[in-house]
């Protein structure tokens, strides 16, 4: 059990064990007509629409309804009483339509009543929603080609140490507008499969009516956002993807829904509370959306079918859950510092959530054992990346979301001969030992308007002026060695897994403002312009191939599963050197201090150079003779040193020989 190496938790016995038990109950509960979870989440298979021998059924959820009429553009969008569906008990109601009065294609909606009022909406379930070019209206549409995509290639069967590509399909094209599954596949594939990433984890990707909210105000759960393409064109992009060794997970949205009734859950039948909480309770005082009862047995159905359908429609390897602090407390974990383990556990945490997020996790391991889960929390509640058996929620990694804000106060308010290579080191491994964790220099969120990338953080205006290198700037100099660095010894200390979003590999050198009333609707800061970091004569080449080359490194050699040990945080001279497996990273921080014979403890042994940030190819100084096979000396103690030439603000990486 979790408390059973971890004597902080001791006090926490009784709500651990209590815990455990009350997930195991739920479990229990959603199984009891069946004999796993993979048998009970099926609600995606009864709701919504489905074709059986001669017709099509519809199917809605709707206990507040007093009448629900489908109606559509092969019924001219009218009221009908042939287009009625009937209530069959339960709070459901259904319609069967003969076959031939529906095609591929046909968009529908309901129009639903209920005491005091009626108003169209969209099924809860439809897998397939669409955007009228001129009304900006959506409506959901039959979605049923005649030939199914026909699958090539099997998923990875096991990435234990995810190297993740963070990626938005819309804005991954260099054009201005919307970029599709298509595009995304045939250009930015490629470049993350050169770059070593195995893994890519997709934004956006269910249904949301404002683009500008990059894919976290979803109104329609099971619905593939169709502005990026068809369904058989993102299964050919996994598909794909899996022919190349690399896993894809979603991000996906269950912390919270839009608040837009006309193309979401909100009042689907005229009621609050069909899906969500009541009162307050329901609406998010930060995002100004639904809030999910996760206490209600339809709820959690819903959400778990949800989980079932995005893995097996689009044979996904798992998912980033979004906002998982936000689900975990009754006050969304705002304003809070989560400094004493007594946050974790009583009164403050939704312990329905908890449950949800439990079972969520030993479906997907039942759908697909090796499939991935990750969690978006900042509190590091106790046992959320453990398993459910230890007392924990199950998720096999959490974000390791300290590091980037780490980063940023580093960068915006420390000098640079301050910084501190002890608490550096603290601060990049530190995590609990019952837990996974992927860590990260920076995601999305720091590539945000109103933020700032590491590059632009590092380097500024001059991004603008001096990113050509016959350009002399000793801004840029810095800026770039500090970016390979920070890059590195993020990777380099990772607990199990790391990220990095799209163009952050090579300083992409906009941020992301996706088009709205501010900006002139413009989709100038949505894209990515991959085409700078493929020229000879700018630095953003130079540092594509370093990260390259050090996904490369953590890749072929599976550094990630091998631990990691300090030998050396000088915080006088500013060098930080550990191993990890049978390679040696030593960081040189200092900013104007190059060392001829830096001396430090080091296992015994030969060691050879193999990645030098200061190489010319990284645009560096070539400052090292890297062919130079590198041995340990024994000191007058018997201590084992070893003697480098480190330049400042430069890494080596070193292999050990013998």
């Amino acid at each position: 059990m979790l408390y059973d190496n971890d004597p902080w938790l001791n006090p926490y016995k009784a709500a651990i064990e209590a815990r455990k038990q009350r997930i195991l109950a739920a479990r229990d509960t959603v199984c009891a007509a069946a004999g796993k979870l993979y048998d009970a989440a099926n609600n995606h298979l009864f709701y919504a629409l489905h074709r059986e021998e001669g017709c099509w059924v519809f199917r809605e959820w709707a206990p507040n309804a007093s009448a629900i009429y489908l109606t559509g553009d092969f019924n001219g969008w009218k009221k009908s009483p042939e287009y009625a569906l009937r209530d069959v008990g339960g709070g459901n109601w259904e319609i069967r339509v003969p076959e031939d009065k529906i095609a591929h294609g046909s968009l529908y909606k309901w129009l639903v009543e209920w005491p005091g009022g009626s108003g169209e909406r969209i099924p809860a379930y439809a897998t397939r929603c669409v955007q009228d070019v001129e009304t900006k209206v959506y409506s959901a549409q039959v979605w049923a080609p005649e030939k199914p995509y026909k699958w090539r290639h099997d998923s990875p069967v096991r990435i234990s140490n995810p190297l993740i590509y963070e990626a938005h399909i819309g804005m991954s094209s260099e054009e201005e507008g919307v970029a599709g599954f298509n595009y995304f596949r045939e250009n930015v594939l490629p470049r993350i499969a050169d770059l070593g990433y195995n893994t890519i984890q997709i934004m956006a990707l269910q249904e949301h009516p404002y683009y500008g909210s990059f894919g976290y105000q979803v109104s329609n759960f099971f619905a593939l956002s169709s502005r990026y393409g068809t369904p058989e064109e993102f299964k050919r992009l996994v598909d794909d993807a899996h022919g190349r060794g690399i896993a894809v997970i979603m991000d996906i949205v269950h912390s919270h829904a839009v608040k837009n009734e006309l193309e979401g859950l909100s009042r689907l039948d005229g009621s609050y509370t069909t899906y969500f909480h009541e009162g307050a309770r329901g609406n998010h005082p930060a995002w100004d959306s639904r809030c999910f009862d996760y206490g209600k047995e339809e709820t959690v159905f819903f959400l778990l079918s949800n989980c079932k359908y995005w893995m097996e429609e689009f044979h996904l390897d798992g998912f980033r859950f979004d906002g998982v602090t936000s689900m975990l407390y009754l006050d969304h974990g705002l304003g809070r510092d989560f400094s004493s383990y007594a946050q974790y556990f009583g009164d403050g945490v939704d312990e329905d959530a908890v449950t949800y997020l439990a079972l969520a996790n030993m479906l997907i391991k039942e759908i697909k054992p090796f499939s991935i889960t990750i969690a978006e929390d900042m509190s590091g509640m106790a046992g959320l990346a453990a398993p459910v058996a230890s007392g924990g929620v199950g998720f096999d990694f959490r974000m390791s979301m300290g590091v980037p804000d780490m980063w940023i106060k580093i960068i915006k308010e420390q000098d640079d001969h301050d910084w501190n290579m002890h608490s550096l080191w603290y601060e990049l491994t530190n995590k609990r030992a019952d837990e996974k964790t992927v860590s990260y220099a920076e995601c999305h969120d720091q590539a945000l308007v109103g933020d700032k990338t590491i590059i632009f953080r590092l380097i500024d205006k001059e991004m603008y002026y001096s990113m050509d290198k016959a350009s002399q700037s000793q801004i840029v100099d810095r800026g770039l060695a500090l970016h390979k660095m920070i890059r590195l010894v993020t990777l380099a200390t990772a607990g199990d897994g790391y990220l990095n979003f799209m163009g952050n590999e090579f300083g992409h050198p906009e941020w992301i403002d996706f088009p709205r009333e501010g900006n002139g609707w413009s989709y100038a800061h949505a894209r990515r312009i991959w085409s700078i970091s493929d020229r000879d004569d700018l630095h953003y080449k130079a540092l594509r191939e370093f990260d390259r080359d050090m996904i490369h490194l953590f890749a072929e050699e599976n550094l990630l599963a091998k631990g990691h040990y300090c030998w050396c945080a000088d915080d006088y001279s500013k060098v930080l050197a550990f191993t990890r497996g049978d390679y040696l990273f030593v960081f040189n921080f200092n900013p104007e201090h190059s060392f001829a014979d830096y001396a430090f403890a080091a296992p015994e042994g030969s060691w050879k150079v193999v990645m030098d940030s200061d190489d010319a190819k990284y645009d560096g100084f070539s400052r090292n003779d890297d062919t130079v096979v590198h041995s340990t000396l024994t000191n007058r103690k018997g201590d084992q040193l070893l003697q480098l030439y480190l330049p400042s603000r430069t890494v080596l990486v070193l292999k050990k020989l013998s």
